[in-house]
């Protein structure tokens, strides 16, 4: 069975960028989000067992994101993937739910790590 992931980026080529570095040998369905708007509306779909999240989008950021998952006590393994590797954002996002910080641009290796770090099925 398909695991349903989700890519939340405002930018088509981050997002493209992303996909190609999941693992190949994953089983996922792919939604792609442009905002967090989008993003809370496909998790509450079903399409976000993963969600891989952006921190700087319009409409609404990815920290607005993870306080409305949090806040509604959802469930979904969120990584943040960001150019912001300022300490202080990589301790906001843990604090709101996140599992992992992963920086742009994305690194399959890295990814591959932090989904088998947290037992994600590959």
């Amino acid at each position: 069975m398909s695991t349903p992931i989700l890519v939340v980026d405002d930018s088509p080529m981050a997002r493209k960028m992303l996909i190609k570095a999941l693992p190949a040998s994953w089983d996922v369905e792919i939604t792609q989000a442009s905002n967090g708007q989008e993003a809370l509306a496909a998790y509450q779909a079903g399409r976000a067992d993963v969600m891989f999240l952006d921190l700087q989008m319009p409409e609404m950021d990815g920290y607005t994101v993870l306080e409305h998952l949090r806040k509604a006590d959802l469930n979904t393994f969120v990584i943040v993937v960001s150019a912001d590797v300022q300490p202080l954002a990589q301790e906001r996002v843990k604090q709101l739910g996140a599992l992992a910080f992963i920086k742009k641009p994305v690194n399959a290796g890295e990814i591959e790590a932090v989904l088998k770090q947290y037992g994600v099925a590959l």
